[in-house]
């Protein structure tokens, strides 16, 4: 994958977080609040003020999260984001993440 690529495909995973979350807190009792600073995505839960940090890593073209159980690296194949680690699917990981910190079931 070209860096452009990887750049194009990390952007289109940041931008439907932050539709899904949206889309989340205004049909759930979810309190989020989203701030993006180009590659980062911080997702602040407003009753506990816990955070969740996404971000890209283009050197490794890897998507990074950082959560309260952890740090996490996803590097993508054949079009799905998968940790390095242990093979779990990207949106399903944080949107468990997002559940657990936010106290609200939430799909991506």
């Amino acid at each position: 994958m070209t860096e452009s690529e990887f750049l194009a495909a990390a952007e289109a995973a940041l931008g439907k977080i932050e539709a899904a979350l949206e889309q989340a807190a205004e049909s759930t009792d979810l309190d989020v609040e989203c701030k993006r600073s180009g590659n980062v995505l911080e997702i602040e839960f407003i009753d506990n003020g816990s955070k969740i940090i996404v971000n890209s890593q283009a050197p490794m073209q890897e998507l990074w999260i950082a959560a309260k159980s952890g740090g996490f690296h996803y590097k993508q194949k054949g079009g799905i984001w998968l940790n390095t680690r242990d093979g779990s699917e990207f949106f399903t990981a944080l949107a468990a993440m997002v559940s657990a910190q936010g106290g609200v079931p939430v799909t991506l």
